[in-house]
């Protein structure tokens, strides 16, 4: 949805409980690339924990 709270669809969280972008509720990279540059700002490789979903083996053959 809209990054924007003005934007943002009623019944949305953005929608519903953010007052404004600085601020948000909630946030979510845009690319796999961001993502992994964003998680390095806040995270030691030490402090990523690895792990496999039990249901990978049936979703991902």
């Amino acid at each position: 949805g809209a990054t924007n709270p003005v934007d943002a669809a009623p019944g949305t969280i953005r929608g519903d409980f953010a007052l404004d972008v600085g601020r948000n509720v909630v946030h979510a990279s845009d690319s796999p690339e961001a993502a992994a540059r964003e998680i390095a700002i806040h995270f030691k490789d030490s402090e990523i924990a690895k792990y496999s979903r039990v249901d990978e083996v049936c979703l991902y053959e």
